[in-house]
């Protein structure tokens, strides 16, 4: 049986197999929320918390659900999760509840969230899905944040605005402003969703191949 390698699950889920930036998962919310960092960011930590439990509970249950019928309970697991995370929301972060609106309910039917369930927990032990989970929310999290980062400094000028607002009055640190730049409004419209990923996904396979070649030339036996 081969052993559990954590750091290629994390490496996979924060890179390797990112699932916007590998996958192209996750597209709705990805151009929809993104519109600044801290959409992207409380977005992505309520996925994480989703794909994270998701990912154990998954787990604990494989060897008692049928065949037959794991994608009809997977799916109802994920959806109570959803419902909890959504009501939660609600009650404590009711101003980020109201940005974020039914793109949180949607991660009921996020490719990313399901797929995990079906293609690492129903096949892995407790530990390396609640680690696939979280490495895999925390990669979703950091590609949306980026994006979201990236726009709302091109279309506006700023970085995290209103996070204390959305996210707490602990995140007010984060709040950046770039005086007299007002930004373009195009970057906060979904066309300017589509290039800064697209910009994002080239840069990404510019660097995979940079690193490939690097690994080839030292790989490679030196000449006398």
């Amino acid at each position: 049986m081969k052993k559990t390698s954590y750091g290629e699950i994390i490496r996979n889920g924060l890179w390797e197999q990112n699932a916007i930036f590998s996958q192209l998962l996750a597209m709705c919310p990805a151009m929809a929320v993104t519109t600044s960092g801290t959409n992207g960011l409380g977005m992505g930590l309520a996925t994480t918390a989703v794909l994270t439990v998701s990912n154990v509970l998954v787990s604990l249950i494989r060897k008692t659900v049928s065949p037959e019928v794991r994608i009809p309970v997977f799916v109802v697991v994920i959806a109570t999760l959803v419902t909890l995370i959504d009501m939660a929301l609600n009650a404590w972060m009711h101003d980020l509840y109201k940005v974020l609106g039914l793109f949180i309910a949607l991660i009921v039917v996020n490719c990313a969230v399901l797929g995990r369930a079906e293609a690492f927990a129903a096949r892995s032990g407790v530990l390396a899905s609640a680690v696939d989970g979280l490495a895999m929310g925390l990669g979703l999290t950091a590609a949306m944040t980026l994006i979201g980062l990236i726009r709302e400094f091109l279309g506006a000028g700023t970085l995290f605005a209103q996070a204390s607002s959305l996210l707490g009055p602990a995140f007010a640190v984060i709040e950046l402003k770039l005086a007299g730049f007002d930004g373009a409004l195009l970057m906060i419209l979904p066309p300017g969703g589509f290039a800064v990923l697209g910009f994002l996904l080239a840069g990404k396979q510019a660097l995979e191949r940079k690193l490939a070649e690097r690994r080839t030339e030292s790989a490679a036996p030196a000449v006398v």
